[in-house]
Parts: C-alpha cells; sequence; structure tokens
C-alpha cells in the first residue's frame, strides 16, 4: 500500500514540474514576441496631410467643413 502513495507523489511531482517548465516556455516566448515587435520601426506622426500625385483635385475644389 506504500508503494502506491509513493507513486502517486511521484506522478504528482512529475505533473507539476511538467506544468513549472510550460508555463517558463510560455513566459520566454512572450518576452521573446515583445522584443520581436519593438524591433519593428516606429510610426512617424504627420505634420499635415500627405498629397498624392496620383489623385490631384480640381483647382477650385475646397474642403466641406
Amino acid at each position: 500500500m506504500s508503494t502506491t502513495t509513493f507513486q502517486k507523489r511521484q506522478k504528482e511531482m512529475k505533473r507539476q514540474e511538467k506544468q513549472r517548465a510550460k508555463a517558463e516556455r510560455r513566459a520566454q516566448k512572450k518576452l521573446a514576441n515583445r522584443d520581436e515587435q519593438s524591433s519593428e520601426p516606429e510610426l512617424e506622426v504627420l505634420s499635415g496631410p500627405v498629397r498624392s500625385e496620383e489623385a490631384d483635385l480640381p483647382p477650385d475644389w475646397e474642403p466641406q467643413l
């Protein structure tokens, strides 16, 4: 009977260790994704509208406010 208890305890300890390892892998992956995203170039804030050469507006056009 004591061997069954010992085996159950060993099984539970193995399960907990596996769970800890999995949580650690998740945390490392999360940090890696965060670092990867921060290495992307930052977007620039525009100070005004950007005119497109392709879609020029007629000279008499005025924006409606």
